[in-house]
């Protein structure tokens, strides 16, 4: 499966565009981690649970977007991007899309 940010994959040549691959992962919070990042608010520097929190949620989103491109039928996915949204407090949406193709 072809990946990419841009309008195109380098090398090779779009024969099909077959619409719209989306995945996505709500995520919570958990009251022991909410403890720390309180006190890491504190003292500043980095929460690395949320870091990986938020890492593990979109490996999670993009392979769920990969997983609807291959059920189009596709062997690549173009102009990928990322988009987080907070669904209520404590919950964020981690969404992946792009426009699934098919390459020759």
């Amino acid at each position: 499966m072809y990946i990419t940010t841009i309008n195109e994959i380098p090398g090779k040549k779009i024969s099909e565009t077959l619409g719209i691959a989306r995945g996505s992962t709500v995520r919570t919070r958990n009251v022991g981690k909410d403890i720390f990042a309180a006190f890491k608010n504190l003292i500043g520097g980095e929460v690395k649970a949320y870091t990986k929190l938020q890492a593990d949620a979109r490996e999670e989103a993009l392979q769920r977007m990969i997983d609807d491109a291959k059920s189009l039928g596709a062997n690549g996915v173009v102009c990928v991007r990322f988009q987080t949204s907070v669904m209520m407090a404590g919950a964020s949406e981690l969404l992946a899309y792009g426009t699934a193709v098919k390459v020759n």
